[in-house]
């Protein structure tokens, strides 16, 4: 089949969905069973070169945001026909409204629909209104977790079938190394940080709930002074919240925080940490949790969204927004050497099935699915092979 994947939305420093995006074109790129197309921002061509070198590259999108969502919806499905695709992935909840090929388009989470006061309002606005259109003209919509697919059920009643694949993980970077390892120790150094510390990785925004991790540690770092927190990510939209609780805590000095950190350095944070910390209110899947699962960290996270079904057992989880749970969780954690043994080899077992060509698997299914679907309205059109 040839997939065309659009990229455009992708930022020069990806997170979350970015992330999931640059590695499902990687691992699609490594297929023969799909002939893949990516149409990227026009300044962003040599990028996806690297990314996916068998790849048909096509630099057609405009590189401003504004004229990119413009694009999108007068421009973009006279590329589909250019390329001679045979279906279209949106991999960020929007899709062209007037493609005539079949569609799959990605929905990470609900919380524009859930809680708008999360967002700036125009994205509310924007992401809304494009939801509805994809559940409605989608083929297929891939949801990242069971509590995705349940969100999408119950708020945008698709007319096409979904479908639930997970994300994965790169192995080969999120893997365990020992305490102390000196090339990591080495990493952490160049951007500022030194053990004993607790982790957070995630771009700052309130549905994280980084406040009340602030509020917690403060709890937990009188009795041990050498113990500093760490929060690794950019500031998004409403990150003044952090600001002002960071002022507030009392231990200022011991809190870090390095902005987004070279791709190397991650993992080494999460396997030197005591433990990561991933707080937030709701997720669609969590993935910086499931990293530091695979780098064998001890992870804290919360109950009621898509991260207990993705950590399972493999971590500590008390409910969100829970200021005093939190602070327990951490000092049983750090308390309990014997059992973070345990939990350090629970979360590389909890992590190790989750894959990006297993992840590129679910794609491929859901797109033949959607080309199934498309023949059963159109049979002249039907690629060959499906």
């Amino acid at each position: 089949m040839r997939l065309l994947l659009d990229v455009s939305a992708v930022p020069s420093r990806p997170v979350g969905a970015g992330v999931y995006t640059v590695e499902l074109a990687r691992s699609l790129d490594a297929r023969h069973d799909v002939d893949l197309v990516l149409a990227c921002r026009s300044d962003d061509r040599r990028r996806w070169r690297g990314i996916a070198p068998g790849a048909h590259t096509l630099d057609a999108a405009p590189a401003r945001r504004p004229a990119r969502v413009v694009w999108e919806q007068t421009r973009a499905h006279t590329l589909a026909d250019a390329v001679h695709a045979d279906l279209w992935h949106g991999p960020h909840y929007t899709m062209p409204r007037r493609l005539a090929v079949p569609a799959v388009v990605t929905v990470h989470d609900l919380t524009f629909v859930e809680h708008p006061e999360w967002h700036e309002r125009t994205k509310v606005a924007f992401f809304r209104r494009m939801l509805r259109d994809s559940a409605r003209r989608a083929a297929v919509l891939v949801a990242i977790s069971r509590y995705t697919a349940r969100g999408i059920e119950e708020h945008l009643h698709p007319v096409g079938q979904v479908v639930v694949v997970p994300h994965g993980v790169d192995h080969d970077r999120f893997r365990p190394v020992p305490a102390g390892d000196p090339a990591d120790l080495d990493l952490l150094r160049a951007i500022g940080v030194r053990p004993p510390f607790l982790a957070f990785a995630g771009t700052v925004e309130p549905r994280k709930d980084l406040p009340t991790l602030v509020a917690a540690f403060a709890r937990v770092a009188a009795a041990r002074p050498d113990l500093r927190l760490v929060l690794v990510g950019g500031d998004g939209w409403g990150s003044s919240g952090l600001h002002g609780a960071i002022e507030r805590s009392g231990v200022a000095t011991r809190i870090i925080r390095p902005g987004y950190v070279p791709d190397a350095a991650l993992p080494a944070l999460f396997r030197q940490s005591e433990a990561v910390v991933y707080p937030s209110l709701v997720e669609g899947f969590g993935l910086p949790a499931l990293e530091a699962l695979a780098c064998g960290a001890p992870l804290i996270s919360t109950t009621g969204s898509a991260i207990e079904e993705v950590v399972g057992d493999a971590a500590v989880l008390v409910p969100p927004h829970d200021e005093a749970a939190l602070a327990a969780a951490m000092t049983h954690v750090l308390d309990d050497g014997t059992r973070n043994a345990h939990r350090r080899a629970a979360g590389v077992t909890r992590a190790a099935p989750y894959t990006w060509a297993a992840s590129a698997e679910g794609h491929v299914a859901a797109y033949r699915l959607a080309l199934e679907a498309h023949s059963r309205l159109h049979p002249a059109n039907v690629p060959k092979g499906i």
